[in-house]
């Protein structure tokens, strides 16, 4: 592995270990301060209108994304044969 290559990998997980340090205790705090009572009460007071179109854009964009996951690890796959 080139010099390079490790210390983006390091990089890369510095950021992520710091992006999670403060996202979980964000999440921890909004569950606890309330937040989750007004986002269950404004489910409750939403009008149902029928299916819409969000649920068929949220399930095309999970579908994306997972392609998109599927498809980085066919390719990561198909580089490490050829070596």
């Amino acid at each position: 592995m080139s010099f390079a290559v490790k210390w983006w990998a390091r990089l890369s997980a510095v950021l992520t270990g710091g992006v999670l340090t403060l996202v979980v205790p964000a999440h921890a705090w909004a569950a606890s301060n309330g937040a989750d009572g007004l986002v269950i009460e404004a489910v409750k007071a939403r009008r149902r209108s029928g299916f819409g179109f969000l649920p068929i854009l949220g399930g095309v964009c999970c579908l994306v994304v997972v392609g998109g996951i599927i498809l980085a690890l066919v390719l990561i796959s198909r580089n490490r044969k050829r070596r």
